[in-house]
């Protein structure tokens, strides 16, 4: 009996939930499954299986869609989280490899809408590029989620478009969870949540702690000034980092 519980300990992922590695180069182990809708959300695009997180990430999901209803506000969509042993995905981002990243985005679902609907759905840009202002589409309701998403102490940083962080910066004053609200282009249909290493993952790589103070100064106008970093080159090839010796083999190269 003894022999087969050491066997257990040894299965990758048999018996307890685990981050990898670094957002970037990482995987996880025993990963959940977000369901399709709860209150507050819906998954989009779930044929691309990519909903699996960390236990931490999907409760932190379901919460924040309970205080999402509980305000009034519209559903919100959950796009991509990490696929079910993370790593890096064939085609699109470069993180979330470890379970602890997920993108929500910031248009509003159809009125009860098929599933179909949300396979198929398009994302809507909150940013004019070509005159570098937010679009009529941001509004209030925006800010809210982006506001609730960030007041939980589980959140390490959230990413946002630096027009966002400004529009944030302006209507939140000196709130001190402004300082988690990180711009980064590329973020400008939806916004990026990334959670800290859970306690006690000693294999789990975090990042350098955020600054401090809110980030609307200096930092937010270097930002703004910066705007060759939207200009892209075109698609990118597939991110294939060096992986943590427990994620070779467990994950598709």
């Amino acid at each position: 009996m003894m022999k087969w519980c050491w066997l257990l300990l040894l299965l990758p992922g048999s018996l307890w939930a685990e981050a990898i590695g670094g957002y970037s180069a990482g995987c996880q182990m025993n990963a959940r499954a977000l369901p399709g809708s709860g209150p507050g959300f819906y998954v989009i695009r779930s044929e691309r299986q990519r909903y699996y997180g960390q236990p931490q990430m999907i409760h932190y999901l379901q919460d924040l869609g309970r205080r999402v209803d509980q305000a009034g506000l519209p559903p919100m969509l959950v796009g991509d989280i990490a696929m079910q042993r993370g790593g890096p995905f064939a085609y699109g981002h470069r993180s979330h490899q470890t379970g602890l990243d997920a993108d929500i985005w910031l248009r509003s679902p159809p009125e009860n809408p098929l599933p179909r609907q949300l396979e198929t759905i398009a994302a809507v840009d909150m940013v004019d590029h070509r005159h570098y202002v937010l679009t009529a589409d941001f509004q209030d309701k925006q800010r809210q989620l982006i506001a609730l998403a960030a007041q939980d102490h589980r959140v390490d940083r959230i990413f946002v478009h630096p027009l966002i962080k400004q529009a944030m910066c302006q209507s939140h004053g000196e709130s001190p969870w402004l300082r988690k609200i990180r711009p980064w282009f590329g973020h400008s249909s939806h916004f990026h949540v990334r959670l800290a290493c859970p306690q006690g993952q000693a294999r789990c790589q975090p990042q350098a702690p955020v600054p401090a103070g809110t980030g609307c100064g200096a930092e937010l106008a270097g930002w703004l000034n910066d705007r060759a970093g939207e200009i892209t080159a075109g698609p990118r090839a597939p991110w294939r980092p060096v992986l943590p010796k427990a994620c070779v083999g467990w994950v598709r190269p």
